[in-house]
């Protein structure tokens, strides 16, 4: 898995800029509004989810505020339930620890197991903030620059209306 040396060296060969802000660990939105009222950005909560019979995984990415309609999401997509991945499918599949889920992660999902779903939201803003894959710093980007990175990962992805 690649770690965070990794991350900043493909942010640089793709020419994304940004700007580090380190934090304490942050667990939950609550904790990190604190921390991030300074950054000029759209923030945002990822969650990571499998499928029923666990051979598809999502990573959703959230507006920090909205709540996602997991049943609205399920009759969506028609996998069946979905349930939150388990840590081990975390660092299987995104080679990320708990808390800090962030589709930097994707670096490390060289067969493009994972999907995403972007709440259309984030496109109203210029600039956005993720983890750099740990939850002791945020990396904000533009949008551009972001679209650019999942270009990259070279995963699929769409960008839906998540409800609130």
């Amino acid at each position: 898995m690649q770690g965070q040396k990794e991350l900043y060296e493909v942010l640089d060969r793709l020419g994304i800029q940004y700007e580090y802000h380190e934090h304490p660990p942050l667990a939950t939105i609550e904790e990190a509004i604190i921390h991030w009222k300074d950054y000029n950005s759209g923030r945002c909560k990822n969650i990571f989810f499998r499928n029923h019979k666990g051979n598809r995984h999502y990573l959703v990415i959230l507006e920090h505020l909205r709540k996602l309609d997991i049943h609205d999401l399920e009759k969506r997509l028609r996998q069946g339930k979905l349930t939150f991945a388990s840590d081990a499918r975390l660092k299987k599949y995104l080679g990320l620890e708990p808390g800090s889920v962030s589709p930097f992660g994707l670096i490390n999902d060289h067969e493009n197991h994972v999907h995403l779903f972007i709440d259309e939201k984030l496109l109203e803003y210029e600039r956005l903030a993720f983890h750099p894959n740990i939850n002791t710093a945020t990396l904000v980007i533009s949008k551009s620059d972001f679209l650019r990175f999942l270009e990259y990962s070279g995963n699929s992805r769409e960008f839906l209306k998540l409800y609130d």
